[in-house]
């Protein structure tokens, strides 16, 4: 259903508009719940920060990979019985969550949850895809991304209220109520998605995934991408507990969070327009540059505080805490690189799939999720009890000072992501400089034959 105007433009279809509607509200749902998902597996269910990082891990990683296997169930059954499926288990998942805390039973239903959003992101990706030309794929992609990023930032503002004022346990009940919003639409808006594109079967899906294992360039930059993600995914896995461990309670690090998809939504058009003659992968590189600078402003909280104390003076209008100051400015420059890196590698591999196998190709461009979730929130449990622990595991007792002294090199939890950040980005530049020569090659070539 791609345009065939070759004019670039704004307009698009219909179901562009409402797959990007149903997104958000998706979207507000998860994020609402997974900047919590590692407060709740600790605080309510009881795993410990190790065991919790090896959960939220697998079940994000898994969140990933699913996607283009369940998208072959969706081709058979079709796009609006697909939604329907998967909005109603979201709707299930989320619900039962707030009532179950036993661990087992959370582990059920956070698997409902997973072959929920399972079947929501080649729907709605492949959607986007299907729905752009050539001519606008960057620019409807950068929309998209735009309304991710309002979804995610909705979700997140009031998640605060909800758990400090009734219980974290009740994230879950407001998610539910948004992914109930967006199977209403399903059922009674959405109308079955026309394609000529074939259906795929389990075994076509496991063949595209060799297929993308097999072309070099598609599953190295995957991978060095990945880097770039096991930063991002810090925002979920250690961020939340970091705040709230050292400043108490009281701290908010959602509305932190939130700083990111503010960012990405003001900025991501922008820089997408400001840099579409460009190639994918040297705009990619750009945001490559800049991310090792956020984990190091994370990084460097504790070295404010020794200098300006525990409260800085913002313009004399309010006073915030040097670790929030620095949180803010490294989860800035987290969503300014995001808005180099993440619309383009998705142009990237929408462009790369061969005519008919776009859902495939798309739910597997998600596949750095799948790395940089086990590798990200694994390590961040192991961070976390090393140098921020659970202050539930800590002798009773301890006077202020001397609780303080366990997290005195909290702080270093963030160089291991500048360490990532810097070998994602010089492997992003090698990988760029290696394939344009090998293009320059073939290319000569090309010109020598016809010669």
């Amino acid at each position: 259903m791609n345009s065939q105007s070759s004019q670039e433009s704004w307009r698009f279809p219909k179901d562009f508009w409402l797959a990007n509607f149903m997104e958000l509200c998706e979207r507000a749902a998860y994020y609402g719940f997974f900047i919590v998902l590692t407060l709740y597996l600790t605080d309510i269910v009881g795993f410990n920060d190790k065991a919790t990082g090896v959960v939220a891990g697998v079940f994000f990683a898994l969140l990933y990979f699913f996607p283009p296997f369940v998208g072959a169930i969706s081709d058979k059954i079709g796009f609006k019985n697909g939604l329907i499926i998967a909005f109603s288990l979201l709707t299930i998942g989320y619900f039962f969550l707030g009532i179950f805390h036993t661990k087992i039973l959370v582990i059920l239903f956070l698997f409902i949850v997973l072959i929920g959003g399972s079947f929501i992101k080649p729907l709605i990706t492949g959607t986007v895809a299907k729905t752009t030309s050539e001519v606008n794929k960057a620019r409807g992609f950068s929309l998209f991304y735009w309304v991710v990023n309002i979804g995610a930032f909705g979700g997140k503002t009031v998640v605060p209220s909800i758990r400090q004022g009734i219980g974290l346990e009740y994230v879950n009940f407001f998610s539910s109520g948004m992914a109930f919003i967006a199977l209403l639409f399903a059922i009674f808006i959405f109308k079955p998605f026309k394609t000529d594109i074939q259906e795929k079967k389990i075994s076509d899906v496991t063949n595209a995934l060799i297929k993308i294992f097999k072309t070099p360039r598609l599953i190295i930059l995957t991978l060095i991408v990945a880097g770039f993600w096991i930063i991002q995914h810090q925002l979920y896995a250690t961020m939340p507990k970091y705040v709230i461990r050292l400043l108490g309670e009281e701290a908010k690090p959602e509305w932190l969070a939130n700083v990111n998809p503010l960012v990405v939504v003001i900025f991501v058009v922008f820089i997408t327009q400001l840099t579409k003659k460009y190639k994918a992968v040297s705009v990619m590189f750009i945001g490559m540059l800049i991310m090792p600078f956020s984990a190091l402003a994370m990084a460097m909280s504790q070295s404010l505080e020794s200098i300006t104390g525990s409260s800085v003076s913002i313009l004399g209008w309010f006073n915030m805490h040097p670790l929030t100051i620095m949180m803010i400015i490294g989860i800035a420059i987290q969503g300014l690189a995001e808005c180099f890196i993440s619309p383009r590698f998705l142009e990237y591999f929408s462009l790369q799939a061969p005519k008919g196998e776009e859902g495939v190709y798309m739910g597997f461009s998600h596949l750095h999720s799948f790395f940089s979730a086990l590798i990200g929130f694994i390590m961040s449990g192991f961070l976390l009890d090393k140098y921020c622990p659970d202050p539930h595991t800590l002798p009773t007792g301890l006077t202020k000072v001397q609780k303080a002294s366990y997290y005195a090199d909290a702080h270093l939890i963030w160089y291991y992501f500048v360490a990532i950040a810097v070998v994602a980005a010089i492997s992003l530049l090698l990988f760029k400089i290696i394939t344009e020569r090998i293009d320059r090659k073939k290319e000569q070539s090309l010109k020598n034959s016809l010669s």
